[in-house]
């Protein structure tokens, strides 16, 4: 069947928010493709869903594994499904790498190369960072976080003072530095299912990566076009809500191996509050949208009904 493709990404979406599907998980991991945009009658359609939903968050339903809302005002949770559970975080991770090489206050504009050592081994993903693109610091970050390449956050971690090692060592430092005592990793990109977190713990990660200008810029920035080998190239974002008018995102960053299933995270105002979304494991390869999508309306309507 043919169909346009407005129909087909209406259907799409109709299946992300009303009838959340599981899917065979690939051993794949996703890069910056082209996202779609979100109609504004599947919206409305979202928004009569919430609306029907109960004040309580106890009877509130989301169909990823894991999940976690919280006010960051008050540090208030407002929902949280398997909080504590400990599983693969898959590129969540990028807002680590992310962390710790600005807090080593490297130079930015240091040009650094793709080596063969940058290439994936382990899934064999590919990336347009061709072996033997040179680009500065400042870029190999902002595509690390904004369309989630991996030969970019492998570079960072290569290019650290002392290299990968010394690079993951200090990961893991800043994670206990922040309180995520459920957390590790092994490596800067998140190919490796043994880059394990919590919802709980990457609820901590997020507060402090809003702290960081350039993490906020980058993450919610919907593409990007540079020249890499004198050849321009665009880069786009992997969370498609970034390009939603409906959404003020502050921080942002997806997620995907199939050992973490389809992951999000986000700092996003809502109710005019800064509220931190975390959603682990969706099921299918829309459900995170979907459930994100559901936490915003379900939160804006609680919110209605109160000032009634």
């Amino acid at each position: 069947m043919n169909l346009p493709l407005k129909s087909k990404q209406k259907l799409i979406l109709f299946f992300a928010l009303i009838l959340p599907l599981s899917f065979a998980a690939g051993a794949g991991a996703e890069t910056g493709q082209a996202p779609m945009a979100i109609s504004t009658a599947h919206r409305d359609l979202a928004k009569r869903k919430a609306a029907a939903l109960p004040a309580g968050t106890g009877e509130f339903l989301l169909f990823s594994t894991a999940a976690l809302v919280q006010d960051q005002e008050n540090a208030t949770i407002l929902f949280e499904k398997n909080q504590d559970r400990v599983q693969p975080i898959a590129s969540i991770t990028k807002l680590m790498t992310a962390l710790v090489t600005l807090d080593a206050e490297l130079d930015l504009n240091e040009t650094l190369s793709i080596g063969m050592a940058d290439v994936d081994r382990l899934r064999h993903t590919g990336s347009r960072l061709a072996v033997g693109a040179r680009l500065t610091r400042m870029e190999l970050l902002r595509l690390a976080l904004m369309s989630s390449d991996n030969r970019a956050a492998a570079a960072l971690g290569r290019h650290y003072p002392h290299g990968t090692t010394a690079f993951v060592r200090a990961m893991n430092m800043r994670a206990a530095s922040l309180g995520m005592e459920s957390t590790h990793f092994v490596e800067p990109t998140g190919l490796s299912a043994h880059n394990v977190s919590s919802a709980r713990d990457l609820a901590k990660l997020v507060v402090a990566a809003a702290r960081y200008p350039l993490i906020r810029e980058w993450t919610q920035t919907p593409e990007h076009t540079l020249r890499i080998n004198g050849q321009p190239q665009t880069f786009r974002n992997t969370n498609l809500l970034v390009r939603d008018e409906s959404w003020e995102i502050d921080v942002t960053k997806t997620g995907y191996i199939g050992a973490a299933g389809k992951c999000l995270v986000m700092q996003a105002w809502l109710d005019k509050k800064p509220m931190v979304i975390v959603i682990l494991d969706a099921w299918g390869p829309m459900t995170r949208v979907g459930d994100a999508m559901r936490v915003k309306e379900w939160i804006e309507s609680v919110a209605r009904r109160e000032r009634k």
